[in-house]
């Protein structure tokens, strides 16, 4: 499949699974479900098989440092949600590019860029606050969806345009950027409450261990291993550690603060 038929494909419809899973289930797991890498997965498989693995591993590191500057994102975001959905997202942007460009001149092996991505979604699932996730229903306009699926694959196609431009690491870094976080977050911001838009947020945060797991295999083997060994080995390895993050979530045995 060419990677123009996935971001044209995989944006919308995760998009379109998110939306509908968290008012099935509630705003944690739709911010669940965004933080699995169906969509920076498909694309590191690409890079794998037309630049070679080698590619792929440094993109790798890229994606750690992405995800470390996802976790930025979503702390921003859910610090100043109270002061409105655009200052919100501007602080949300904000840490995420400044994470990155910080985390980017550390001199971190592969290992270390793991254990960066674990400590900051630790610290920033436990600086987030949780409420309880009591629904109120707000019927949603006929555009919602298709505004929220128009939107993502927009952004997904400007953002990837550019990654043969800025090489591996960098790919790997653009690949995170938090769009259908910063999407949910703001509609579930506006149609609902910025204390609901903080779930989504932290849903995602812990949804991102499963993401640092995949990224963190992928570069480790996948020059050993090979491109489709890897890639099924870190995608088991990645539904083990969602799985486990789904169970907290939805028992709320995260230890979290008001």
């Amino acid at each position: 499949m060419d990677l123009i038929v996935l971001k044209l494909v995989f944006p919308p419809f995760l998009i379109l699974l998110a939306s509908l899973a968290g008012r099935r289930w509630g705003d944690a797991i739709g911010g669940w479900l965004v933080g699995l890498p169906l969509t920076s997965g498909p694309i590191s498989a690409f890079l794998a098989l037309q630049y070679g693995t080698d590619f792929a591993a440094v993109a790798s590191n890229g994606s750690l440092i992405g995800t470390v500057a996802q976790a930025c994102f979503c702390l921003g975001y859910a610090l100043v949600a109270r002061r409105g959905w655009v200052p919100a997202l501007i602080a949300g942007i904000a840490a995420y590019a400044g994470s990155a460009l910080f985390m980017q001149e550390l001199p971190l092996t592969h290992w270390g860029f793991f254990v960066a991505a674990l400590v900051t979604l630790t610290v920033s699932a436990r600086l987030i606050p949780f409420y309880n996730p009591l629904r109120n229903p707000i019927a949603s306009p006929w555009w919602d969806l298709p505004a929220r699926m128009l939107v993502a694959t927009v952004i997904v196609v400007t953002l990837t345009a550019a990654a043969s431009l800025v090489g591996a690491q960098m790919a790997g870094i653009l690949a995170c950027f938090p769009v259908f976080a910063s999407i949910l977050a703001v509609f579930t911001h506006r149609m609902r409450s910025a204390e609901m838009a903080m779930q989504v947020l932290r849903g995602m945060v812990l949804s991102l261990y499963g993401f640092a797991t995949f990224f963190f295999l992928i570069g480790l083997i996948i020059v050993e291993v090979g491109t489709l060994p890897a890639f099924a080995i870190a995608t088991v390895s990645s539904l083990l550690m969602q799985s486990t993050a789904l169970y907290f979530i939805r028992r709320g045995k995260i230890v979290y603060s008001r």
